[in-house]
């Protein structure tokens, strides 16, 4: 069976997410519930209609199981692999062969995090890190990871390319704006170029506007196979193609600062789909911090290498740019609780649903999601599309 033979096979059925921003007074578990609870609603199915899992966390090794047992679930496929913030659109490519094969019938995938309010905060992660994740090149000289990790990124493309820190402040400002028309994003206020650069600096030359959010946030989506798709409760978002690739664990072992794998898993990707990047409407990018777009935009394709500094620049992915690029926000505004990527597809979802209202990018068919884990470590790439486009 080819990659091609999967194309189109599954489709996702429902999305839900909760606790966005700050969920005071409820644990992960609990707002990783809510969110699920919807995703399985929104699909017109019951939590018994739920026979398979994939999810994780980077706070508890075996998450899996209690969210199983939180559930009720007794899942016939299990993935609880964990590679950072890609995870969750690196699970597609499991659950589309479980269901494929007939392992099962429906898929949930879920995360939540109460990173910002609970008691086992982001500073105490990162700590423990240090014991269950070492990295023997780089901890022994105490680096602020992760962003030290993507301000090295973010230099080597300074050097090398000529991109400015104006660059970097306009993918900020581009993902700001995206979020003041998104009501259910975490940061919503008016943010400028020099607001970005005149901001607390972190990790030369990455200012805490060019750093992610640290939020609360839940959410899940629900897969089937393309049959029982279409007699759902709304319409099949179909997943067109699906790849991640993995080159390195520490950004000190990268052979080269400014490529990433997402150069492979985005080609793997749209080989599958049958797709080229200018077939695609709406883009979701894991930006983590404002490197990561312009690495994205040129590893999957959008614009050569080098060039995204200039793709960027005056508005050219914020709303009326060229391309829509983090509609809800990104993670630079709307919502990051540690792993962001399951936001990328709730948001490519409804893009193609046409759910979005005033972020809604007109007659969108095609939806790129790329997530990132680690320090530009883990890169995993799908591609949906609605039933037209098959």
């Amino acid at each position: 069976m080819s990659l091609q033979h999967l194309r189109g096979k599954s489709a996702i059925v429902g999305v839900g997410q909760a606790g966005i921003g700050e969920a005071h007074g409820f644990t992960a578990m609990e707002i990783l519930a809510q969110a699920a609870t919807q995703a399985v609603a929104d699909a017109g199915l019951t939590m018994q209609d739920i026979d398979g899992l994939a999810t994780c966390s980077s706070a508890a090794s075996m998450w899996a199981l209690p969210v199983a047992e939180y559930l009720g679930l007794r899942p016939q496929f299990i993935d609880s692999t964990m590679l950072g913030g890609s995870s969750f659109i690196a699970h597609l490519m499991p659950a589309m062969l479980a269901l494929e094969s007939g392992q099962c019938n429906a898929v949930l995938v879920c995360y939540g995090s109460t990173q910002k309010t609970g008691s086992f905060s982001r500073k105490g992660m990162t700590e423990a890190f240090k014991l269950v994740d070492p990295l023997p090149y780089e901890h022994p000289y105490s680096p602020m990871l992760p962003p030290t990790a993507y301000a090295l990124a973010a230099s080597r493309h300074m050097y090398e390319f000529g991109t400015t820190r104006e660059q970097l402040a306009e993918v900020a400002v581009a993902a700001r704006r995206w979020a003041q028309l998104n009501p259910e994003a975490y940061m919503r206020d008016p943010l400028s170029i020099d607001d970005v650069l005149n901001a607390r600096m972190i990790s030369t030359p990455l200012t805490v506007r060019d750093c992610c959010l640290v939020t609360d946030g839940a959410g899940a989506f629900v897969l089937m196979r393309a049959d029982r798709a279409k007699a759902q409760k709304q319409k099949p978002v179909y997943v067109l193609g699906n790849a991640t690739a993995v080159w390195n664990r520490q950004i000190s072992s990268m052979e080269n600062l400014t490529v990433t794998s997402a150069s492979e898993s985005g080609q793997r990707a749209f080989a599958m789909a049958g797709l080229k990047p200018s077939d695609v409407d709406v883009v979701g990018l894991y930006d983590a911090f404002t490197i990561n777009t312009l690495l994205f935009l040129e590893d999957l394709g959008f614009c050569k290498k080098g060039e995204a500094g200039a793709f960027v620049q005056n508005g050219g992915i914020a709303p009326g740019g060229r391309l829509p690029v983090n509609t809800n926000g990104g993670g630079l505004s709307c919502v990051h609780p540690g792993m962001y990527g399951i936001f990328l597809v709730i948001e490519a979802v409804r893009q193609l649903r046409g759910e979005c209202g005033e972020r809604q990018v007109k007659d969108a068919k095609i939806a790129l999601a790329h997530g990132n884990g680690g320090t530009l470590s883990s890169q995993s790439t799908a591609l949906f599309g609605l039933e037209e486009t098959l």
